[in-house]
């Protein structure tokens, strides 16, 4: 289900009862938008192919890739083709290392993205198995794909900005500092997260 648009506000607004810098921001910016993404291989493998290029980058890799390997392909497919295959969809070696090991972790049953550990921590940890997968993609999987209520990206730099602004801090706390003051949001940490994406990018501010 995810954190609906629904699940958003009921979170926000019960947060802002002890948050009095959220209830104000809350009346200026609004509520954000839900962000869901579908749970899967698919969803992560986009994330991969989405490190470090633009929207529409990764968008035309993934249309060619769908066009060699077959709407909604299987990890296998993607193992079976030579690296030149790969390269002409647009994957580059490091990618391609990066998917593969994706792949090979799904093919073999060490990853199954239908049981991942409730553990949120857990999670983390056998997510950042895959090659290229650091905390912060395995952290903003859990909170998209899965809608876990209490994932806190700290080391997101809009994350770190989103509260300082909405703290009235003189400067921007690191990861460390943003963790320990989302300590009190606990746990609704993940409908903060993505407020505090909503706050730090609206125009208004």
């Amino acid at each position: 289900m995810g954190l609906t648009a629904e699940k958003l506000r009921e979170d926000l607004d019960a947060l802002a009862v002890r948050e009095p810098q959220l209830a104000s921001a809350l009346q200026r910016v609004g509520y954000p938008d839900a962000r869901i993404r579908e749970p899967g291989f698919a969803t992560m493998l986009r994330t991969i192919i989405g490190q470090q290029v633009s929207v529409a980058s990764a968008a035309s890799v993934w249309n060619k890739l769908e066009a060699e390997l077959g709407a909604d392909f299987a990890p296998a497919t993607l193992l079976e083709r030579d690296f030149d295959t790969l390269r002409a969809c647009g994957l580059s070696r490091q990618k391609q290392g990066y998917a593969r090991s994706l792949c090979e972790l799904v093919h073999s049953g060490d990853l199954n993205f239908a049981t991942l550990p409730d553990g949120d921590e857990e999670a983390i940890k056998l997510l950042t198995r895959i090659k290229g997968i650091g905390r912060w993609s395995a952290e903003i999987y859990l909170l998209f794909a899965e809608g876990r209520p209490d994932i806190w990206p700290a080391g997101d730099l809009a994350v770190q900005e989103g509260v300082k602004r909405l703290l009235h801090l003189e400067e921007r706390p690191g990861e460390n500092v943003t963790r320990r003051l989302a300590e009190p949001w606990s746990p609704q940490r993940g409908s903060m997260a993505i407020f505090a994406w909503h706050f730090y990018a609206n125009p208004a501010l």
